[in-house]
């Protein structure tokens, strides 16, 4: 089965916007419980503060280290869900589903599959 990586991005919020998508927990719950139950579930994580990023760069064979995102956007990566759909259409009625897209963006991308020795599972096949 296809696997999909949802992209979550918003913008920073305020302290009161931040009061209002903590709130919000339960419906996030229920996303992520529905997709278990569904066995579409991979993987979640959230990401920490973009003020905590670290950019590394290297050019010319001198390593860069810069505090911060490479770049700077009005929507930041917070986080994401790793997904096995049935196809990019059903990947893509998740990402409307996500809390998120109702203040923020869902990014959906199908992963590629690696060859030995990148993969966990040792599939070539690229993901359609």
């Amino acid at each position: 089965m296809p696997e999909y990586m949802l992209l979550l991005y918003a913008k920073e919020a305020t302290s009161e916007e931040r009061r209002e998508r903590d709130a919000e927990m339960p419906a996030w719950i229920e996303f992520t419980e529905g997709l278990r139950e569904a066995g579409l579930f991979m993987a979640t994580g959230q990401l920490s503060p973009v003020d905590t990023a670290t950019t590394v760069r290297v050019r010319d064979g001198e390593t860069q280290i810069l505090d911060g995102p490479f770049a700077v956007t009005k929507e930041y990566l917070g986080g994401y869900y790793l997904l096995n759909c049935a196809d990019l259409d059903e990947a893509l009625k998740l990402a409307a589903r996500v809390p998120i897209a109702r203040y923020g963006s869902v990014e959906v991308r199908p992963l590629v599959r690696l060859p030995e020795p990148f993969s966990a599972d040792g599939q070539a096949d690229a993901v359609s």
